[in-house]
């Protein structure tokens, strides 16, 4: 469904991307993880066309030109990390712009559009807010309201650009189990940049690590999350833990790991 064959980035003659390929298949969920500045989101842009690219990227066999974002639009679905929220706009009207790449331009939202909106906005827990205005929201309610906006295109690919982001514990298992239930229900395909490595390992099938701009791992999030791995990439000390839904990673205070080494 989604195939990345060497994509390379370059923006203000610094290379932020190089090389990378990965693919996800149909139902299938790619975790992007790594340190600050690795180029997840830069992946991310570039997959959804925001960003010039070399190399290759195909979405359900199509390589989309820059010019065709309107096509692209119909097949892929994206969650940026800071939208841009017109502060006077409804909580519905917003939602509903994720409709207009399926009718020609200008044209009326339709009664199967309205009812999309509305199905998305229930199942995101966000009807009571479906006539308040986007300046009225919490950085939460937010976020919510762009992920039900990029549902609504059901697209076959999903991209999310840290989509917890101003979401408390509940709502950011809210927002990632409704997109997991839509991959298992459609056959969803989704590319999640995330930095919280414990959700990345529980909703991801595969993680792609990134390291400025380069794949240094990928694989399960068993074998990839590994204390060492994480000492090495992220320069943390962690325990990792075995949970009934994957690995959970635990902090370790510094001064509690030399104060071990010095015991020793």
């Amino acid at each position: 469904m989604l195939d990345i064959n060497r994509a390379t980035v370059v923006l203000g003659g610094v290379t932020v991307l190089s090389g990378v390929s990965a693919r996800v298949d149909r139902g299938g969920w790619l975790g992007v993880i790594g340190p600050n500045g690795a180029g997840k989101s830069t992946l991310v842009r570039a997959v959804t066309g925001l960003v010039d690219y070399k190399g290759e990227i195909r979405i359900a066999g199509q390589a989309y030109a820059k010019s065709d974002q309107r096509c692209r639009a119909r097949s892929v679905a994206y969650v940026p990390q800071r939208p841009v929220l017109p502060r006077s706009m409804s909580v519905t009207d917003y939602v509903l712009l994720g409709r207009s790449a399926h009718h020609p331009y200008l044209a009326a939202d339709t009664a199967r559009d309205r009812r999309v909106a509305a199905t998305v906005l229930e199942r995101l827990q966000l009807s009571a807010f479906a006539k308040r205005l986007l300046g009225e929201l919490s950085g939460g309610e937010s976020q919510r309201v762009v992920l039900a906006r990029a549902l609504v295109q059901e697209a076959p690919v999903l991209v999310m650009d840290e989509p917890t982001t101003s979401l408390d514990l509940g709502h950011s298992q809210l927002v990632l189990e409704l997109a997991d239930e839509l991959r298992r229900e459609k056959g969803l395909c989704v590319l999640c940049a995330i930095h919280d490595l414990t959700l990345a390992a529980q909703y991801s099938e595969r993680l792609l690590v990134l390291s400025r701009g380069r794949v240094v791992l990928s694989g399960p999030p068993a074998e990839v999350l590994t204390e060492a791995n994480i000492r090495r990439f992220f320069e943390a000390e962690v325990e990792v833990l075995d949970g009934a839904s994957g690995p959970a990673i635990s902090p370790v205070r510094r001064q509690a790991v030399m104060s071990l080494l010095k015991a020793k």
